[in-house]
């Protein structure tokens, strides 16, 4: 395969089998693989890649740090700082890291350039090889609100090495800003889903957030098929959205999921039907390009 192609895995609920998708997957390519897990405050792929990791680093985001003996205290640090990060209170520079995003203003601002910046650990990246995938992870420290900066940062140290691979990112649930950074810069977009109400409204909103605001293609995968109504279907046809696969309702899958086992590895005669997914994939991105 001579391009890239990066598939991010999302649904706009959790337990809807996303992670049973993105593993089955990621087991059954025939091609180099690079798994993500940017669930980053509850990764759990591991538990079914069963990776050997060898390799941990600290990642966080800069915040600033006052030299006080070269500060004079003029405010002018917290005038910039629009999320409310820095505080100067008479004498003293208070820091709220809790707050900060980052972003350096404070220290480009200081005309007395009394501000540097430190790495504020917030979470941490661990990867190795689960076979012939190569995995990453990201995990967001207890405590810590933003998991954005972890998932750009695991994204930034695996994804430009992604050349003539596949990279399967596996996004947290919902529609908020760690699923959209996850989806940021892939090609596709598999979302997947359960036909029931609840399903089909976390659905319609994921499918807004990667192609309304994102504007990437998407193709819809349904699990426990038979359990619900038509109502994923319906919406599926009106909007010009592909179902790509059908996982039916079956209680084996279930005991496999809770067993800690991959469904391609607990019931081989699905690694077909991943396979075909993945082609599905690539011919709806070819058609995709082709047309640009």
């Amino acid at each position: 395969m001579a391009d890239s192609m990066i598939i991010a895995i999302a649904s706009g609920k959790g337990g809807t089998g996303k992670t049973t998708v993105a593993t089955s997957l990621a087991l059954s390519m025939a091609e180099p693989t690079l798994f993500l897990d940017c669930d980053v405050e509850e990764p759990n792929a591991a538990l079914f890649l069963k990776p050997v990791l060898n390799h941990s680093e600290e990642v966080g985001i800069l915040i600033p740090k006052v030299d006080e003996d070269r500060c004079t205290f003029c405010g002018r640090c917290a005038e910039v700082c629009v999320w409310h990060a820095i505080a100067v209170v008479g004498k003293k520079v208070l820091i709220f890291p809790e707050l900060c995003q980052g972003c350096g203003s404070c220290t480009l601002n200081c005309p007395e350039g009394a501000i540097h910046e430190v790495l504020y650990v917030t979470g941490r990246l661990e990867s190795g090889w689960a076979g012939p995938i190569q995995f990453g992870q990201g995990t967001l420290n207890i405590g810590e609100a933003m998991a954005v900066p972890v998932i750009r940062q695991l994204k930034q140290r695996y994804l430009p090495a992604v050349y003539g691979r596949v990279a399967i990112l596996d996004a947290p649930p919902g529609t908020s800003c760690p699923v959209v950074e996850t989806m940021r810069g892939a090609d596709f977009v598999l979302l997947v889903t359960e036909p029931t109400p609840f399903g089909l409204h976390d659905l319609r909103l994921a499918a807004e957030v990667a192609r309304g605001e994102l504007g990437l293609p998407v193709g819809v995968v349904v699990n426990r098929d038979g359990i619900g109504d038509t109502g994923v279907d319906q919406y599926c046809a009106a909007e010009g959205i592909p179902i790509l696969m059908r996982i039916p309702h079956d209680r084996r899958i279930a005991e496999a999921i809770s067993a800690g086992q991959a469904l391609v590895e607990a019931l081989p005669e699905y690694r077909p039907r991943f396979q075909n997914l993945y082609q599905q994939i690539a011919r709806e991105l070819a058609v995709r390009r082709k047309g640009r």
